[in-house]
């Protein structure tokens, strides 16, 4: 089953996802991660929005796919002066988790506030796999 999410979220800000269950056995994989800007053809934007399984997850420009909480990336681009843009996703769907998702956004222009589409596909967990990632969540780790 795939489980869509969508916000709008302003520079320097986080947003949680809930979706931790009380066993446990029900993980996520993201599948699809999408940008666009809340004043499309208004406004010159840069922004970079961040898909983290902690809480931890900086709202900054720095990308680090060293991170093992990160989940995946979106760079949204759209300049008015010029009536283009561009967006780049890079997401690393064989990682499993099964607590909340956090959303994290800097926009390296003006400030701008971002949409961000985000679709989840939920996969049934053993104990085992439960267990695994429900530490690897809480810890911070791959």
């Amino acid at each position: 089953m795939i489980k869509s999410f969508r916000g709008k979220i302003g520079d320097q800000e986080k947003h949680t996802i809930r979706l931790s269950t009380n066993n446990g056995l029900t993980g996520y994989k993201v599948k699809k991660f999408q940008l666009i800007g809340a004043s499309p053809g208004n406004e010159t934007i840069e922004s970079v929005v961040k898909l983290y399984s902690t809480t931890d997850g900086a709202a900054d420009g720095a990308v680090n796919f060293d991170d093992p909480t990160l989940l995946g990336v979106a760079f949204y681009v759209s300049s008015i002066t010029e009536e283009w843009s561009t967006h780049k996703v890079v997401i690393f769907d064989h990682t499993v988790v099964n607590q909340d998702i956090h959303v994290t956004h800097f926009d390296v222009q003006v400030g701008s506030p971002v949409n961000y589409y985000l679709e989840l596909e939920q996969v049934k967990l053993d104990l085992n796999e439960a267990t695994v990632a429900t530490l690897k969540d809480m810890r911070g780790r791959e």
